[in-house]
């Protein structure tokens, strides 16, 4: 049977979670066989997007170039996972239409757990005036309308956000190549932990 390519994009404030649960449910979707590649919004930056800064148009360019490159994996039958804040609705909206097989993951934590997780530091250095245009403080965070699927990390353990992810990615059929299904994905989750 094909395997149907898809993007998989987490989207949400710094802090919420988003690099955490793509990387566990790449970790499960490898080992039941399907090929997996992750975008992270951090590496991107570091790599592809190193000359843009922090404006809306640069945000916007950053998003289109992750977007490009989802699209000519996801049109080569592999399940990408983009791990990217992409703050602003239109651009993803844009990169949705462009890419077509999109699901658009929310990841919703409240901006204080977010600030409470601040592993970098960087919402402090943001509420004292260090780091401009930072989303959430001084730049806004487009809330998606109608993602396919939401993450409530604040409410959710991580296992519960992965199976979430798996079972819509099963529900919209781009996880039939092989006879596994989300609840063997789920079995598989629930006995790693």
């Amino acid at each position: 049977m094909k395997q149907y390519g898809v993007t998989v994009w987490f989207t949400g404030l710094s802090g919420a979670g988003k690099t955490t649960i793509c990387r566990a449910v790449e970790q499960q979707l490898q080992e039941q066989g399907y090929p997996v590649e992750v975008l992270d919004g951090d590496v991107i930056r570091e790599i592809l997007t190193k000359g843009l800064g922090f404006s809306k148009a640069d945000r916007d360019e950053n998003i289109r170039r992750i977007g490009f490159v989802a699209h000519l994996l996801t049109r080569n039958g592999v399940i990408v996972l983009v791990s990217a804040i992409s703050p602003y609705r239109e651009i993803r909206d844009e990169v949705r239409q462009k890419i077509g097989n999109f699901v658009e993951v929310f990841v919703n934590a409240p901006l204080e757990v977010c600030e409470a997780r601040d592993v970098k530091g960087l919402y402090k250095r943001a509420r004292a005036g260090e780091i401009k245009l930072f989303t959430g403080i001084d730049d806004p965070y487009e809330y998606p309308l109608h993602p396919e699927i939401e993450c409530r990390t604040d409410q959710e353990m991580l296992e519960e956000s992965v199976v979430k992810v798996c079972a819509v990615l099963d529900k919209l059929g781009y996880l039939h190549a092989t006879s596994n299904s989300a609840e063997d994905l789920r079995s598989s989750i629930l006995s790693y932990s």
